[in-house]
């Protein structure tokens, strides 16, 4: 997320910072005194006309400049570094972010890959698209408030994310995917079937599973620290392991497109990977069963645990659809 802050500090955030908290605001009084037009020129929120510029000299900031009467007209009091501010844009910069991914990658999955005959099934819910949106955006603040010491932990350099690839090589770059892959998959099992034992079911994550015949909507439709607690392992590896901070962010999104893709209720079978591809046909079984394929990507985990459940054309939901359209036809 650091690499995130850079650029949105870069070509947004410092102009937004530098008009919401501006430095003229606490340099020497005799700023105030600068000519209307020029205050209008550099702060549109006018800071020392209105409401918001008397509440802004109030705020809480870092030790000024020496020459703050110079540089007051283009800064901001709150710089990149200043911890409140980096808390507030990771939270910005996030919430826009799921925003943004949970819509365009969930909506195009709708559009062209979820089938729309199943929402024939009769356990699908009336108005469940509709539902699906409001519930993962309820979550979706919970969520990131619960992320933010994760994020701004990163920020402050305590992750172990590098940027030159020459630092650990061309060989630990590649293998770092499958590694990333494989730690946050077992490491999200055992979150996830914890979060299916009864003392914490019913609480935090029965709510998801009240989509038993699921959209693409439906993958962030969960209690916000169900979704929280199932995101920690990717959080964790880059504490543990060095991962290259490009790589980082595009696995991130990766695995936010890979929890939409298996929430399309797809049950296609008999391809050569299912025997070790978690996909959507396995994760079609979890919402039908409750207590089987808990895992991620991979069905290694379930198929230690005892908890992996093997997808047939027998148990595809969409035979219950094609059962009532024909009983239907029947009857006309």
């Amino acid at each position: 997320m650091d690499i995130v802050l850079r650029i949105a500090d870069d070509y947004l955030l410092d102009a937004l910072w530098a008009r919401a908290v501006p430095l003229s605001a606490f340099a020497e009084p005799h700023l105030a005194k600068l000519s209307n037009a020029t205050a209008d020129a550099f702060s549109p929120l006018n800071v020392h006309n209105s409401v918001w510029g008397n509440l802004v000299a109030y705020l809480p900031h870092p030790p000024l400049p020496s020459n703050a009467s110079l540089l007051a007209p283009s800064l901001s009091a709150w710089p990149r570094d200043y911890i409140p501010r980096q808390l507030l844009s990771l939270l910005l910069i996030t919430l826009v972010g799921i925003f943004v991914l949970y819509f365009v990658f969930a909506g195009l999955s709708y559009q062209y890959i979820f089938n729309h005959e199943m929402m024939n099934h009769p356990r699908f819910l009336k108005n469940q698209v509709r539902l699906e949106i409001q519930t993962s955006l309820k979550a979706f603040p919970g969520m990131t408030l619960l992320t933010l010491p994760w994020f701004q932990a990163e920020v402050m350099g305590y992750s172990k994310l590098y940027d030159r690839v020459g630092e650990y090589g061309w060989t630990y770059f590649w293998l770092s995917i499958p590694g990333f892959l494989l730690f946050t998959d077992y490491g999200i099992y055992w979150v996830h079937r914890s979060l299916h034992h009864p003392l914490v079911y019913k609480y935090i994550h029965k709510p998801h599973h009240k989509w038993l015949i699921p959209t693409p909507f439906a993958s962030h439709a969960f209690h916000f620290v169900d979704g929280y607690l199932q995101s920690v392992p990717y959080h964790v590896f880059i504490f543990c392991f060095p991962l290259h901070r490009l790589l980082y962010l595009g696995l991130f999104v990766f695995v936010n497109f890979w929890s939409i893709l298996i929430h399309d209720s797809d049950m296609i079978t008999g391809h050569f990977l299912e025997k070790i591809i978690n996909g959507p046909a396995h994760h079609t079984l979890h919402h039908l069963y409750f207590t089987v394929n808990y895992g991620q990507y991979f069905t290694w985990a379930d198929r230690w645990g005892g908890s992996y459940r093997q997808p047939v054309s027998d148990l595809d939901p969409y035979l219950e659809v094609k059962a009532a359209k024909e009983a239907l036809r029947k009857t006309q």
